[in-house]
């Protein structure tokens, strides 16, 4: 096919199950067994689980007491961030090492963009062969990777051959590959998407790509342009290594829960030196404050209000936050207070780029 735009030789690095993995690598006594990194209590929620663990279903997100009910053997070992932040700057070293076009996405993942790299190498399939040697042999961790020709695909084709595999989808074979996959393993189709998908008759790539982007739009709204071309491999999304930071947040979830608001403006307070803290060391500030509030029910209400300047001091943060506090009832008992600044004096006011051309450039003698 007529090119439309260069194809890039993009890397996803997935470290596997990094929290639980770096416990068991500094725990040798904890190797081989099912742990969760997390609480156990009624409030905790499991941050990671070990691969023993996720045999038992136990999942990252799912409540301490229902992952002691699916296991009764697990072990709760308490976070070290610390700690997990230590080694995921080593294993950042490395990514450094081959390209500097390196965007992380959390401590155990990042997309690089090895299409030209320090070590001249042509081929991204064993650059990401020698990364993943490389990690093992300094820190004594697996991880997985996906290689391809935009972040979307290198993301999805990680996940095919973990723990401690990789995944090649070279030019020639992306539309194959995509109109084999099941359409719950596309990167961002969750569980009420997925059931939206299936009432259309949408199970595959091949089904979703059978669809008119009229039709999409019409009942996916704007995410239907989206999965319109990604189902045919487009995407244009680089790999940002200075990506500019949207907001800034922070949150405290209680172990039990409050209806006092004094109680909660004592939280704020403590929530909103952390975001003064973290806006200070990121050199930035902002206009959009927001109230995050979790109830006890586990619904979800967020206020915001814009102001005409720039803040970052606590102070006039709180200002702000009160405001947004009593602007009306609460509506239950609460169980979770968050802090965010948005709409911060950082962002790129580059011209926005045009839209992607429906076509993909399959440069088939591209060495992958």
């Amino acid at each position: 096919m007529e090119a439309s735009f260069p194809i890039r030789k993009i890397i996803h690095v997935d470290m596997d199950a990094f929290y639980a993995s770096v416990e068991q690598l500094d725990d040798p006594s904890l190797q081989g067994k099912p742990i969760a990194v997390g609480g156990s209590s009624k409030r905790g929620v499991v941050s990671a689980a070990s691969y023993e663990a996720r045999k038992f279903g136990v999942r990252s997100a799912m409540s301490g007491m229902l992952a002691r009910k699916l296991c009764p053997d697990l072990i709760f070992v308490r976070p070290r961030y610390d700690r997990y932040s230590e080694v995921s700057q080593q294993i950042r070293k490395i990514f450094f090492e081959y390209t500097d076009l390196v965007q992380p996405l959390s401590l155990d993942e990042a997309y690089l963009d090895v299409t030209e790299n320090k070590k001249g190498h042509p081929s991204a399939t064993l650059i990401a062969q020698e990364i993943r040697n490389q990690i093992k042999e300094r820190t004594g961790l697996n991880a997985s990777a996906g290689i391809s020709i935009n972040k979307f695909i290198a993301k999805v084709a990680s996940d095919i051959n973990k723990p401690n595999g990789q995944k090649t989808v070279p030019p020639e074979e992306v539309i194959e590959f995509l109109e084999q996959l099941d359409i719950k393993k596309f990167y961002g189709v969750g569980k009420v998407m997925k059931e939206k998908m299936y009432l259309h008759g949408i199970f595959t790539g091949k089904d979703l790509k059978e669809k008119s982007l009229e039709y999409l739009q019409e009942h996916f709204g704007k995410s239907g342009g989206y999965y319109y071309n990604i189902v045919r491999g487009i995407q244009h999304s680089k790999v940002e290594s200075d990506q500019t930071r949207k907001s800034l947040a922070a949150e405290r979830t209680f172990s039990e829960n409050i209806s006092s608001e004094i109680y909660m403006l004592e939280r704020l307070e403590e929530i909103a030196d952390e975001v003064e803290r973290r806006l200070k060391k990121s050199k930035v500030a902002g206009r959009t404050v927001t109230l995050k509030i979790k109830y006890s029910d586990f619904t979800l209400q967020t206020r915001s209000k814009t102001l005409p300047l720039y803040i970052s001091n606590k102070d006039l943060i709180m200002e702000t936050v009160k405001d947004l506090l009593f602007q009306e009832g609460m509506k239950n008992s609460v169980r979770l207070l968050g802090i965010s600044l948005s709409n911060l004096n950082n962002e790129d006011k580059k011209e926005k780029k045009p839209p992607p051309e429906n076509s993909i450039d399959v440069q088939l003698k591209l060495d992958f």
